[in-house]
């Protein structure tokens, strides 16, 4: 009986290690019922170190945070115990019911899946009043609000939005990200870039804030009538002071994302007034000046000269057509060339646009160029202004007459034929003088006898290389060193495209650290530990000091998901990255 005993004890730890050795992937979520308005948790967790990990598309939720990654590893009577987890805070973007799709990561060349869950989203919920909920208190010190200069404006009037970002002093924001801009449909839209966000002093529903200017836009309604403008939605990092203490009785932080919008905003468009607008009118509105120029006045027959058409001032120049200029038909005129020297602020559009036309005069004489209207909607008197151009009268001194009627052309302004000359087509000639090639026979030439020999030459160098393939494709553990040397590379060119995305850039520069000490050191991302690290590369005659820095950069890597980084800093850290590698790549014997 004894003896069974201890068979059935030796098979209970038997299977229990077996058990315990087995890999598990598994996705879990903070809740499977949510409202529109909360947040969902979804944790991807594993018992053993892998790579490449790939999570779902999240498709139907915005990512408000993550992905943020832990680790944890403990040794229990013995037994290790080892868990990483990589963790995502979702908003739901719609109600209905959504599936968490599969995630996948590789351990020990093995391909993983987690099993998909099912998210079923609801109405919003009244979220409770709770002052140490750190969501509470972040939606109540945060308030993102929209300014409009004028709800009321004329067609092609300037509207200048100002999106003007509130939070308290109990709130301390950590980061700001747009989660949806407006498409401003039925407006012409600009941007009006801010250099610097200055925290200053405001009311907000009766409170005291403090707020910063978060985005500026300059619109020109395009449409009558009541025109939506779509809300700004932006995505804040915050930390809130919660109403627990800790041991010193300073107030406790807590960390919280949360999504605001500025809301839905009509404006309604008035058109222009029909009483007294000009028949040449093309849709101006501001104030503006209007000339015409020429180069020159003085000039002989087939010269060129300049005519510019002009306008100035401030509104929606880039919304408007110039009017065109009315020349006599003995001079050729080329298509207009178009330019814009217009500047975009908060008063609005301002320069100028022009329409250059080149004049060739083919005969004598003196040519008038008539004088023109243009004709706007002053914004500031409501009311029509047209404005005329002065008559400009060119003298052609040298030149062919137009059979004697250049000066009448001047009287009655009608159309002259053009006398063609002589020398204006040139005709195909019909004869020509042959000569023969010189003829040269390719047949045993040194060429024709270096082509035939060459396919036999070629023949042992394939072969060489056809060996030297066969033994690198044999060559499994160095192909897979040299494949993990490749992902190195890879996930550094990564990293060095996300600059300026903290959590994609800090993801992809650790991978490249990981597979670069595997294709190096020989060693499986599981057994990264720090310490293992420090030997090996002593082992190899690498310095300490770049020893310290390569592991630093490691700890920056798990430190930057949790703390606010800017891009230089991130700048910074890949450059030291890189600079590391490459003194252990020199150093490593």
């Amino acid at each position: 009986m004894r003896f069974k005993g201890h068979i059935f004890i030796a098979f209970f730890i038997f299977v229990t290690s077996m058990v315990s050795a087995q890999v598990k992937f598994e996705a879990k979520v903070s809740k499977q019922k949510l409202g529109v308005n909360e947040r969902l948790r979804v944790d991807f967790e594993m018992n053993q170190d892998g790579d490449n990990f790939n999570p779902p598309d999240f498709s139907n939720f915005t990512v408000v945070g993550g992905p943020n990654q832990s680790v944890s590893n403990s040794w229990i009577n013995g037994v290790r115990s080892y868990k990483k987890t990589y963790s995502y805070f979702l908003a739901p973007k719609n109600r209905g019911e959504f599936t968490i799709a599969q995630a996948t990561i590789h351990i020990d060349g093995e391909t993983y899946k987690t099993l998909p869950i099912k998210i079923e989203v609801t109405a919003a919920i009244e979220l409770p009043k709770d002052p140490n909920d750190p969501d509470y208190v972040a939606s109540e010190g945060i308030h993102l609000v929209a300014e409009i200069s004028n709800t009321n404006p004329y067609l092609n009037e300037a509207v200048v939005v100002t999106y003007k970002f509130y939070f308290s002093s109990d709130v301390n924001v950590t980061n700001l990200n747009d989660i949806d801009t407006p498409k401003y449909n039925d407006f012409w839209s600009q941007d009006i870039p801010i250099k610097q966000l200055k925290v200053e002093r405001g009311m907000y529903d009766g409170k005291e804030f403090n707020y910063v200017v978060y985005r500026k836009a300059v619109l020109y309604p395009q449409k009558t009538g009541k025109l939506n403008m779509e809300p700004l939605t932006v995505d804040a990092s915050v930390q809130v002071a919660t109403n627990r203490r800790d041991f010193f009785g300073s107030r406790i932080m807590a960390r919280a994302n949360k999504r605001v919008s500025a809301g839905n905003s009509t404006i309604t468009v008035k058109p222009l007034p029909e009483q007294g607008k000009p028949l040449d009118f093309t849709g101006a509105v501001g104030d503006f000046s209007f000339k015409v120029t020429t180069t020159k006045t003085q000039l002989n027959a087939s010269e060129s000269l300049q005519a510019k058409v002009e306008v100035q001032g401030n509104g929606n120049l880039k919304l408007f057509k110039l009017p065109k200029l009315s020349l006599p038909s003995s001079l050729e005129v080329y298509e207009p060339e178009h330019s814009e020297n217009v500047n975009t602020n908060l008063s609005g559009m301002q320069g100028s646009i022009s329409d250059s036309y080149t004049i060739v005069p083919q005969y004598k004489g003196k040519y008038p160029i008539p004088s023109i209207s243009f004709s706007y909607f002053d914004i500031k008197t409501k009311t029509y202004k047209q404005l005329n151009s002065n008559e400009i009268v060119l003298d052609v001194l040298d030149g062919p007459l137009n059979s004697g009627a250049a000066n009448q052309n001047i009287a009655n302004r009608t159309k002259q034929p053009i006398v063609l000359s002589n020398n204006q087509f040139a005709f195909i000639k019909t004869s020509t003088n042959f000569s023969s090639t010189s003829s040269s026979y390719f047949f045993k030439t040194p060429l024709f006898w270096s082509l035939l020999l060459l396919p036999f030459l070629a023949i042992p160098f394939a072969i060489v290389v056809r060996n030297k393939k066969a033994s690198r494709d044999a060559d499994v553990y160095g192909n897979r060193i040299r494949e993990a040397d490749r992902l190195a590379r890879k996930y550094l060119s990564n990293a060095k495209k996300s600059l300026g995305k903290k959590e994609a850039f800090y993801i992809a520069l650790e991978k490249a650290l990981h597979n670069y000490l595997k294709a190096k050191l020989h060693i499986e991302t599981s057994d990264l530990s720090k310490d293992k690290i420090n030997q090996l590369l002593l082992d190899r005659q690498v310095e300490s000091t770049v020893i310290k820095d390569f592991i630093g950069i490691i700890e920056n890597c798990e430190l930057a998901r949790y703390t606010p980084i800017d891009q230089v800093t991130m700048q910074e850290d890949y450059d030291k990255a890189a600079k590391t590698i490459s003194l252990i790549d020199k150093q490593a014997r």
